[in-house]
């Protein structure tokens, strides 16, 4: 057989080859696509100084954030998917004031095809307002933790999945630092979504020293650690940093700050309503207090019905 018949052959069972090759390549031999995600923060007018200051707080806790003026007119909330195109963002935070209550309410989307979901947030407190120990490294990446909960019901599922594009921290994000020392923990009690953020430290906590009393306080890190290992105690401990947050869900929506109602808090009282009843709860004790006023002023009238004046009487003589 000639040798360039032979070549041509073996020409053919290597493309054969890779051929089957390449068609029995699966899915997980494929590149990865790369983890990006960016996310545009924006507040409505009419925000209060705390409120600005919470916002701040949590652009200094996401790298990956990009912040927007204020928006003019917050009954067009879609066009927050239109400023999110142009800044090149797939999620999306906005602060909602409320001026005639002073209440915030935060959305939490995904940017332009949803599903977006509207929190009422309470009991906010800063770092300024907190001044704890803790302090972490800007533009770090965090360790997102969630409570077991939120993988009993379809609801908690969806805003779990929301929350970790928005606060889990990309590796690829331009001014995040290579760096984790800070954990943001999102914990469900009373049917409300608690935020808490601490910092990582290198040393073990004094609790968890629990055969020395006095003495732990005097210890170094080096012999604290020394003592944590003998005793089996973990040696890391945490120090909150802030701020803090708790987020009542109100509403989750289909589209990008529109689109059908997938969910709806039927416990959540708006403050609207909350202070209209305590306003007609005060009408009504006024209106009793009047009556009451009036039968007794007309059971005094009818006790002097029957008598005679008295030219005598105090009233008419220094009249």
């Amino acid at each position: 057989m000639a040798p360039s018949t032979l070549t041509k052959q073996s020409l053919k069972r290597k493309r054969a080859d890779d051929d089957s090759t390449s068609s029995t390549r699966t899915d997980a031999d494929k590149p990865q696509q790369p983890y990006k995600q960016r996310v545009l923060v924006t507040s409505s007018r009419g925000i209060s100084q705390r409120q600005r200051h919470l916002m701040t707080d949590l652009l200094a806790l996401l790298p990956h954030a990009k912040k927007e003026t204020k928006l003019e007119d917050k009954h067009n909330l879609p066009a927050i998917n239109e400023l999110c195109y142009l800044s090149s963002c797939n999620n999306a935070l906005f602060f909602e004031a409320r001026r005639q209550h002073n209440d915030l309410y935060l959305w939490a989307a995904k940017a332009p095809n949803g599903p977006s979901v509207r929190f009422h947030v309470l009991n906010l407190h800063t770092m300024d307002e907190m001044k704890m120990t803790g302090n972490c490294l800007k533009g770090s990446r965090p360790v997102v933790v969630f409570d077991k909960q939120f993988d009993e019901e379809p609801h908690w599922k969806l805003i779990k999945e929301v929350l970790t594009h928005i606060f889990a921290v990309p590796k690829t994000a331009r001014r995040a630092k290579p760096f984790i020392d800070h954990v943001i923990n999102f914990s469900i009690a009373d049917g409300k979504i608690w935020f808490r953020n601490y910092q990582i430290l290198d040393t073990p906590s004094t609790d968890a020293l629990s055969s020395t009393t006095s003495s732990t306080s005097a210890l170094t890190d080096i012999q604290a650690k020394k003592l944590a290992k003998k005793q089996g105690a973990p040696h890391l401990s945490l120090s909150e940093v802030g701020p803090r947050f708790v987020l009542n869900p109100v509403k989750i929506f289909e589209g990008s700050f529109n689109g059908a109602c997938l969910y709806e808090n039927k416990e959540f009282v708006p403050s609207s309503a909350r202070f209209a009843s305590t306003k007609l709860a005060r009408a009504a004790k006024y209106r009793g207090r009047k009556d009451q006023q009036a039968v007794s002023k007309s059971r005094r009238e009818g006790l002097h019905v029957g008598e005679r004046d008295d030219p005598l009487e105090k009233r008419r003589v220094f009249a």
